[in-house]
């Protein structure tokens, strides 16, 4: 199993700056830059929800699960 994380892609489609988002939300643009790029282990609910009210977007615009074929 694999979460993809998407937040780039929103990023782009609706123009917003990473820096913006970063200070919404109260994180360093270092730890969103890890964020986008898929080098976390986790995010917190409440990041998640800050993130989707900024952008106007759903948790599964950002998140995608992609199957991992080996297992099945």
């Amino acid at each position: 199993m694999a979460i993809r994380i998407n937040l780039a892609v929103v990023l782009a489609q609706t123009g917003v700056k990473s820096k913006d988002l970063a200070e919404y939300i109260g994180i360093t643009e270092a730890n969103l830059s890890l964020l986008k790029g898929g080098k976390v282990k986790g995010i917190r609910f409440d990041t998640l929800d800050a993130i989707c009210r900024y952008l106007a977007c759903q948790p599964g615009d950002i998140l995608e699960h992609i199957a991992d074929t080996a297992a099945e």
